[in-house]
């Protein structure tokens, strides 16, 4: 049944932190292209990564370290082909327990501190899980090719951008604009 097998996987990601004993507690998550079904499409595919998060339980507040690992295949900007990238990154968020806590949400300028109510016996991490993995993509997603000759560049895409090159430095040469200006040349010297 798709429903319950959604539910069941969002309910790993709700971690029950009021019985837990004060000290660090380990969860860790393999993460694939399912994992994003719940979110907006992503401008990647082919995702394996591996989540793993340090829950360090204090009496009034929690300190949860994400480490991201794994890869993901997404488009080169330069060349338009698939590139396989891997990711490396560590997160780190603090939950405080508070009274109020959308007001203080809503007045927090911290992005890594996040309040929940007193009262409250879970916490629900994919959100995060989500914004970590997309902020562990490189914002310029090339190559490492400069000259667009590597395993994964689109050899069409190269031959492309030099013929585009080669045309407009034959226009710049042809453009009247410049004629005329030859006899200037030489001048200040």
């Amino acid at each position: 049944d798709v429903c319950s097998s959604d539910l069941g996987r969002r309910r790993d990601f709700e971690i029950a932190f009021v019985g837990l004993k004060p000290g660090i507690h380990e969860y860790n998550y393999e993460i694939d292209d399912r994992f994003f079904e719940a979110y907006q499409q992503q401008d990647f595919k082919n995702c394996k990564a591996h989540v793993k998060l340090s829950l360090d339980r204090k009496s009034s507040f929690m300190l949860l370290k994400f480490e991201i690992g794994g890869v993901l295949e997404t488009v080169c900007d330069r060349c338009n082909s698939n590139l396989p990238l891997e990711l490396w990154d560590e997160f780190n968020i603090t939950i405080k327990m508070v009274e109020e806590p959308e007001l203080m949400n809503d007045q927090e300028e911290d992005p890594d501190v996040y309040y929940i109510a007193n009262g409250e016996s879970h916490i629900y991490v994919a959100d995060w899980v989500y914004e970590f993995i997309n902020l562990s993509i490189p914002m310029q997603k090339v190559c490492t090719f400069e000259n667009m000759d590597g395993p994964y560049c689109n050899k069409n895409a190269k031959a492309l951008l030099e013929k585009l090159e080669a045309d407009e430095a034959q226009k710049n040469k042809e453009n009247p604009i410049w004629k005329g200006l030859e006899k200037f040349k030489g001048l200040d010297q």
